[in-house]
């Protein structure tokens, strides 16, 4: 192929150059596609078309600089040290062609000055408050222009990425432009031609809305963002954080397919040693995600292995922090369905130090296992080395926003829950898988959330199999958001495993009026599922093939 299908936007920008117009475009699209490296190589040919394109100049000191996912804070300081000095000169460059470019193409290279401190700074807070606020001004002299409105709602959630909306309440953080970024983008998309076509426009509201109480008002923008950019991975997945907080788990597994089609043309003609590499794992573990929840464990076990192939050795002795925590991912959908002979099978990694979450995880998942093939002194032996593996994981090493360390307090209390479950001793091990749910449920924000099983599946199928019915309802009603006790982020709606668990309560009880609509829905969502689910965790032995 020529280069990547990236859909039909474009920007009318001021050359004389055709093929520094296509070049713009095309590093325009990666740009709202989140994918920065291929942006400012796309740009760079566009300069190399026609030297005198302030506009490339632009784009590369804005994809050279912070995003929604990687803000400044987040760069090690060889990376931001190269980073800066690429914006700032691409910000000069741009700022000496000022005088020959149309008024927005100006506005847009004045605000973006603000990307680029001219000096080393430790506080990069201003930096993006004054990006704010000149991309504020342009938009309100160019307010129909859609890319100066996408980049002022990207600017405006920059200042705190990750942090628009507070989850216990439901209501916009305090600190965050929310309120406004929310009016801008809704009022665009209602009065303003060609919103519905532009793929950055959709990409910030489903962001924007995520967080939210009401991320369903982002489903007509997932769909649409979804086909407008064939060859950009991100861009097809990004409605799955949408389609997931809804329940539809399908959905979510068939367009990170999607995108993982479109991501192996990426990796088949760029390799994989560009920072890109985490939006390609990214769509591998919302898969596998999707998958766990329908009772698929045939994709889920297929994309973890794709998944851990993706990553050779060489490239993640580079980025370890970064990336070494999407391996262990498999461990995850062994425990989800059951396969603990699998499991203890599996060879622990040759180097613990790299592959640190990998060894750490794997050790909760033998635990895990040991436990429940009632091997209680080899599951305490395996306890001893998990402490011993989770002491070593090095306090960088990341899964998007949860520090590894954070989700292995989640691992902690579900394995000993499990462990002294099976040894017999009920209350302490209620105790301990309680706590796993107050610990997962206060983890940062993350889709897919930053532990991969949820707790209360593995609480309530033991409530259930002691006769403690009415908290095992209790636990399945908030799983499956249908008493409001937890934040939207928090509830896994219509998901196979607690559809049956609130089934079975309802049934014990002798509830005889809402049965029959539980029942409804668990027949549809049994229905894709590819193993038996008889309970909502592997644990409980007694209602498990």
């Amino acid at each position: 192929m020529d280069y990547f299908d990236l859909g039909k936007h474009s920007r009318k920008i001021t050359t004389a150059s055709d093929r520094a117009q296509r070049w713009f475009d095309r590093g325009l699209v990666w740009l709202y596609g989140f994918n920065h490296e291929s942006a400012i190589a796309c740009f760079r040919e566009a300069l190399a078309a026609d030297p005198a394109c302030a506009m490339a100049h632009w784009g590369v000191t804005h994809a050279a600089g912070p995003n929604y996912n990687r803000p400044w804070e987040t760069f090690t300081p060889e990376e931001r040290f190269e980073a800066m000095t690429t914006a700032r000169g691409a910000a000069d460059a741009a700022a000496t062609l000022a005088g020959r470019v149309s008024e927005a193409e100006r506005a847009l290279i004045e605000a973006v000055q603000h990307r680029a401190p001219a000096v080393p700074v430790q506080d990069f807070g201003p930096c993006h408050d004054g990006y704010a606020a000149a991309m504020r001004g342009a938009h309100r002299t160019f307010g129909h222009d859609l890319d100066i409105t996408a980049l002022f709602a990207e600017a405006m959630m920059n200042r705190t990425p990750w942090k628009l909306w507070d989850l216990r309440t439901g209501q916009p953080a305090a600190a965050a432009d929310t309120r406004e970024a929310t009016e801008v983008l809704e009022q665009t998309f209602r009065e303003v031609e060609g919103a519905w076509d532009h793929p950055g426009l959709l990409h910030m509201y489903i962001h924007l809305m995520e967080m939210s109480p009401q991320p369903e008002l982002a489903l007509r923008h997932g769909d649409r963002l979804a086909v407008l950019a064939p060859d950009s991975g991100h861009l097809i997945h990004m409605a799955t954080h949408i389609d997931v907080l809804c329940g539809d788990y399908h959905t979510a597994v068939e367009r990170n397919t999607r995108a993982i089609g479109a991501d192996r043309r990426f990796l088949e003609r760029e390799g994989p040693e560009n920072f890109y590499s985490i939006y390609r794992c990214h769509n591998y573990h919302f898969k596998i995600y999707g998958a766990m929840f329908l009772g698929q464990p045939s994709p889920a076990l297929e994309t973890a292995d794709e998944l851990i192939a993706t990553l050779p050795e060489p490239f993640l002795r580079k980025m370890a922090d970064w990336f070494e925590a999407f391996v262990p991912m498999k461990q995850h959908v062994l425990i989800r369905f059951g396969m603990w002979d699998t499991i203890l099978a599996q060879p622990l990694p040759d180097d613990p130090q790299l592959y640190s979450m990998t060894t750490a995880l794997m050790r909760y998942a033998r635990t895990v296992a040991l436990a429940n093939k009632g091997d209680i002194a080899g599951a305490e032996a395996e306890r001893d080395r998990f402490f011993a593996a989770r002491a070593a994981v090095q306090e960088t090493r990341m899964l998007f926003n949860n520090t590894c360390r954070d989700i292995l307090k989640v691992a902690e209390q579900m394995m000993l829950g499990e462990l002294e479950y099976h040894k017999g001793n009920y209350e302490a091990a209620f105790a301990h898988l309680r706590k796993a749910v107050e610990l997962d449920d206060t983890l940062p924000y993350d889709e897919p959330w930053g532990w991969m099983h949820p707790t209360r599946h593995v609480l309530g199928a033991l409530l259930l199999e002691q006769g403690q019915v009415d908290e095992a309802e209790a636990v399945y009603r908030a799983d499956l958001g249908h008493d409001g006790t937890l934040s939207r982020a928090c509830q896994h709606p219509q998901n196979v495993w607690s559809l049956h668990g609130l089934y079975e309560c309802l049934t014990r009880r002798g509830e005889t009026v809402e049965a029959p609509h539980i029942k409804l829905q668990l027949d549809l969502a049994m229905a894709r599922a590819e193993v038996p689910v008889r309970a909502s965790c592997y644990c409980r032995h007694g209602s498990v093939a």
